[in-house]
């Protein structure tokens, strides 16, 4: 009777496991199988002519039209294919209405968009766009809103797990897109804020050193992005490598495409809800784009009354503008948001009795302009310069090749000309002293054209020479990747688009090495033989500077770095050693070790010995006592998280990416940290396109179901990449649109 019952148990057991298996199957295939898209046989869509999707192994859609608005309806629709709730999330993110759809976790966000006036400026905007531009971003929208329409019983699992339904696209939404990229690459304002609390506190000349604009050994001209001329590699033409640096994101930010049409035949990375490629190459030309780090903010501290809006601009009364927001919140009431915008822009900060306007490139009028299809269809320097021309921002470093043998460089976007005054601090708005004078004339921004070494290359450091006729204000990197990067081109012949992925993966840290030798000779220079340090001075001593995920070196200088830069900002404002952050800050350290200037320590080589005391103290307490085993991988350790599936009990965990141990550092070529590493891998081969190489660091898709969901992160770690097909296509699928009203011929 007692096993009767224990079989019985079992069968009971295994026909629960075999029901909840059997649920479990059915949700996954109704829920997450179902909205996978169609990638071959026959669609109808209201295009002109026949248009056809070649997908490749990748998933990349290879889209072959017979006009250029049926090329961006596909793009449109493919777009929508694979990163449907990417697009819906990021226009809500910049639209500020994220928290309709997740709740008060979104509520601080969406109030920062707002705030932004970032719909306002989309709208804006699209009333005096340009009637091309319109018509470019309308097709991709119809596009999108095609793929909706025949879609909304089978969506995403992000959309039934957030029980909502997503809005036709529309031109603004496309521009809110922009938008958001645009304030990602220049929200500079906040280090406006840092210099003001540090200058209050302290030194005003130390503050100004820790903030210079120029910490010596900038290489010019320009942002992760190089060209080689012919004379430099195997083919004898151009070579042209592209990675830029960007925050992690599930799925990734880029989204790679072909688009094929008459007089456009163009491959690269495009902006999800956006149409055309924003990086790539077409039939003669190729071209990457780095963030030229140029401050286009500035705040403004306005003699404002709270209660009636009334400031003061030059002697004079003006009344600033009511914006009154309400913000839906998922499970509770509306948030009401009510911001007075003056002459400069929103008040965007209230500090005690402050209050702070912010003006921004991107909110002036006439800034949104698209030029994108105009450089996808250049075909020489000439007509790539001519389309720059219209680009306004984020301000750019565009590096330029074509299959003639010419490589050039050009700065574009919109930056200010400030005169007198640099902006780094918030300014005085009712003087009227400190305004902008229009914006530096395209012609008079930095470029070259076949420079007589045959290399340039960009790395976010400062592009603009010392006799630049303009104040130039940026945050702009550390010299040591550009640096890097000229040197190892430099350091051999007959490069081959394979070859050039040892230099975007390249880990050497100038600067770490600089401070591992500095703590070095200070330990030797004192003889002091300090039985807990010994470990961590071996180390150093035998290390080489690569930023290595399995080695300890790194890690001991980094946690050494961070307690060397708090002591130095303690020295210029004591008390504000935490705030300190500033992009340049590694370098300006660097050139106060090498010259040591009397007011800031009594002995440089004390300091350097108690901060690498710290630093090993602190590392010992978090990754034990044997500095020896120690490894950079656990301090560098990242994780990507699905932004809605990681939420799920149990199995949320299986749709991130990592944890996995990462090597690089923010002085590396391979720009790496927790919050941000490349965005892309190009390497163009202007001798044979189908020799280039093209990654983004996880998949085309950001459904979880498809084979394309991450078929790439396992090369793009170890470093590889793969074949940027483009005249050779090996296809896997085939997706023919037909006309909609070829029906009634049937």
């Amino acid at each position: 009777m007692e096993r009767f019952q224990i079989n019985r148990l079992v069968r009971w057991v295994n026909g629960a496991i075999a029901i909840c298996l059997l649920l479990f199957l059915v949700a996954a295939y109704r829920y997450a199988w179902r909205p996978l898209p169609q990638t071959s046989g026959t669609i109808r869509a209201f295009i002109h002519e026949r248009v056809e999707v070649r997908r490749d192994t990748l998933g990349v859609p290879h889209i072959r039209a017979s006009s250029e608005e049926d090329a961006l309806f596909a793009q449109g629709y493919v777009t929508a294919q694979d990163r449907l709730f990417q697009m819906d999330s990021l226009r809500r993110l910049a639209g500020g209405t994220l928290s309709e759809v997740v709740g008060p976790a979104g509520l601080s966000l969406d109030e920062d968009s707002r705030r932004l006036r970032l719909r306002r400026i989309a709208e804006a905007a699209y009333i005096s766009m340009d009637r091309r531009d319109r018509a470019v971003m309308a097709a991709y929208a119809r596009g999108v809103n095609a793929f909706l329409q025949t879609h909304l019983n089978r969506l995403p699992l992000e959309f039934t797990l957030l029980r909502y339904d997503p809005q036709p696209w529309s031109v603004v939404d496309s521009i809110l897109i922009g938008l958001h990229m645009f304030r990602t690459l220049t929200s500079s304002w906040r280090l406006d804020l840092e210099k003001r609390s540090m200058l209050a506190a302290g030194d005003a000349a130390k503050v100004n050193y820790l903030f210079s604009p120029r910490a010596g050994g900038d290489v010019q001209p320009g942002s992760n992005n190089w060209v080689l001329s012919g004379a430099h590699t195997a083919s004898g033409k151009p070579l042209l490598s592209n990675d830029m640096h960007l925050e992690w994101s599930l799925p990734s930010v880029w989204y790679m495409v072909h688009l094929q049409a008459p007089g456009l035949d163009v491959a690269g990375v495009s902006l999800p809800g956006v149409p055309a490629v924003i990086v790539g190459h077409n039939q003669r030309i190729a071209w990457g784009v780095t963030n030229l780090e140029y401050d286009v903010q500035d705040l403004y501290l306005e003699q404002l009354d709270d209660r009636t809006g009334r400031y003061r601009f030059r002697g004079q009364v003006e009344q600033a503008r009511g914006e009154r927001e309400i913000i839906r919140v998922k499970g509770t009431s509306p948030t009401e948001l009510f911001t007075w915008v003056t002459r400069h822009g929103p008040v965007l900060v209230a500090e005690g009795k402050d209050r702070m306007a912010l003006r921004w490139a991107a909110s002036e009028p006439g800034t949104v302009d698209f030029p994108f299809l105009g450089i996808d269809k250049a075909s020489n320097w000439q007509e790539f310069t001519a389309a720059l021309t219209r680009f306004r921002g984020p301000a750019q470093n565009f590096v330029y090749a074509d299959v003639d043998g010419n490589i050039g460089y050009r700065a574009a976007g919109n930056l200010p000309i400030r005169r007198g005054f640099s902006g780094d601090v918030p300014l005085d708005g009712a003087s009227g002293n400190f305004e902008w004078d229009g914006f530096i004339p395209f012609n008079d921004l930095p470029s070259a054209f076949n420079p007589p070494s045959g290399i340039l290359v960009t790395a976010n450091q400062n592009v603009f020479p010392a006799h630049f006729p303009y104040p130039a204000y940026g945050r702009f990197a550390a010299p040591y990747r550009a640096r890097q990067i000229r040197d190892l081109l430099a350091s051999r012949q007959n490069w081959r688009a394979e070859d050039l992925l040892a230099v975007q993966k390249d880990v050497y840290s100038g600067f770490s090495l600089f401070l591992a030798r500095a703590l070095v000779a200070a330990y030797e220079r004192r003889k002091a033989h300090n039985p807990s340090l010994e470990e961590a001075i071996a180390l150093l001593r035998s290390w080489n500077g690569q930023m290595e995920k399995t080695q300890a070196a790194p890690l001991i200088v980094t946690l050494t770095y961070q307690h060397l830069r708090r002591a130095v900002a303690d020295s210029a404002a004591p008390g504000k050693g935490l705030i300190y952050d500033y992009p340049l800050s590694a370098s300006v350290i660097e050139e106060l070790l090498r010259t040591r200037p009397s007011g800031w320590f009594t002995d440089y080589d004390q300091t350097l010995l108690r901060c690498l005391s710290d630093g090993v103290e602190e590392g010992k307490r978090v990754y034990g006592r044997k500095v020896a085993r120690w490894r950079w991988g656990s301090y560098l350790l990242l994780t990507i998280r699905n932004p809605v599936l990681h939420q799920m009990p149990l199995i949320g965990s299986y749709f991130d990416i990592g944890p996995v141990p990462m090597s690089g550092s923010t002085t590396s070529v391979k720009q790496t940290t927790t919050r941000l590493g490349p965005s892309m891998r190009m390497d163009a081969d202007l001798g044979d396109w189908d020799r280039s190489l093209l990654s983004i660091p996880i998949g085309q898709s950001g459904q979880i179901l498809s084979p394309h969901y991450r078929d790439e992160w396992r090369r793009y770690y170890n470093g590889e990449s793969f074949p940027m097909q483009y005249r050779k296509i090996d296809a896997k699928d085939v997706l023919e649109m037909l006309p909609q009203l070829s029906r009634k011929k049937e």
